[in-house]
């Protein structure tokens, strides 16, 4: 069943968002060679703590898991495409990284990611994260009233595809609000004008990750949790949490308040900053 939330809602999930970037700051900023996973989710438990926020990623346990989820991050680590779970790996130079942070705000969610490199990115690396996030703002960017959900998935797999890259439709956007994954599913693949159609109130969660060997295939590790590409290259995943309002798509997993999506040249902005500035404030904090 698919929410559709109230202005004041939409506001209180905007509060989450703010946490959940602050969350993704702080992982870059910590993010060195030397330094472990398991560091970067303390960093994040941390942050969490200090908002009176808590993670909705701790023990989630969905149907394909064996074991609820045991970290408030997932850290992904090169071939790791999602869903990396901590641990006493230490990163190393060059090391192509995604970080998914959700956070729990007075009952309301939000969920983002990002990918970098740990020091100066490869050439192919580079390309891939920000192939991705070019996907990701054509995806905001057709997240307005009237459209459907499958022009959203249109915009992100064209970008995906232009790219080269391996997509697969296993996991992709959802709703978020009230929890982590709600209705609907947003494939990052699909045809234009299929699907529901967006209306005011709708929040979903956009999120491409693109294998750079262009293979769609993926694996499930052996420890339940962490989603592998089939062929071994490299993987990047971005997010944003977004509000559909009657002025365009609102990202409300933003440091800085933003208002009032309008789309230009199909990317889209806000009032208060556009998401180059939102990328531009979760790298702010020691980028590398």
């Amino acid at each position: 069943m698919v929410e559709i939330k109230t202005p004041g809602e939409i506001e209180a999930i905007r509060a989450a968002g703010k946490v959940v970037a602050g969350v993704l700051a702080t992982a870059r900023a910590c993010a060195a060679p030397g330094v472990t996973l398991t560091e970067l989710d303390s960093a994040a438990r941390e942050v969490l703590a200090n908002a009176g926020a808590t993670s909705p990623f701790l023990h989630y346990k969905p149907k394909f898991a064996p074991v609820p989820y045991p970290a408030v991050i997932c850290t992904s680590v090169n071939d790791a495409a999602l869903h990396g779970i901590p641990g006493d790996y230490r990163l190393e130079p060059g090391d192509l990284l995604s970080v998914d942070a959700g956070a729990t705000l007075d009952g309301w969610v939000a969920d983002a990611a990002i990918s970098f490199t740990i020091g100066p990115p490869a050439a192919d690396d580079a390309r891939l994260i920000e192939t991705a996030a070019d996907a990701l703002r054509a995806g905001i960017a057709a997240t307005v009233p009237g459209a459907r959900i499958g022009d959203i998935s249109a915009a992100v797999g064209l970008v995906g595809r232009a790219g080269g890259y391996g997509i697969s439709t296993d996991l992709g956007g959802h709703g978020v609000g009230r929890s982590m994954h709600e209705d609907p599913h947003i494939p990052n693949r699909g045809k234009p004008g299929r699907g529901m159609r967006l209306v005011p109130g709708l929040v979903i969660a956009i999120e491409p990750w693109f294998m750079a060997g262009g293979n769609d295939d993926c694996y499930q590790d052996d420890d339940g949790w962490t989603i592998r590409t089939g062929d071994g290259s490299r993987a990047a995943h971005v997010e944003h949490t977004v509000a559909v309002t009657g002025d365009g798509p609102v990202i409300l997993t933003a440091l800085r308040r933003t208002q009032g999506g309008v789309v230009r040249r199909g990317r889209p902005a806000a009032v208060g900053g556009s998401q180059r500035e939102s990328e531009r404030e979760q790298r702010e904090p020691g980028d590398r």
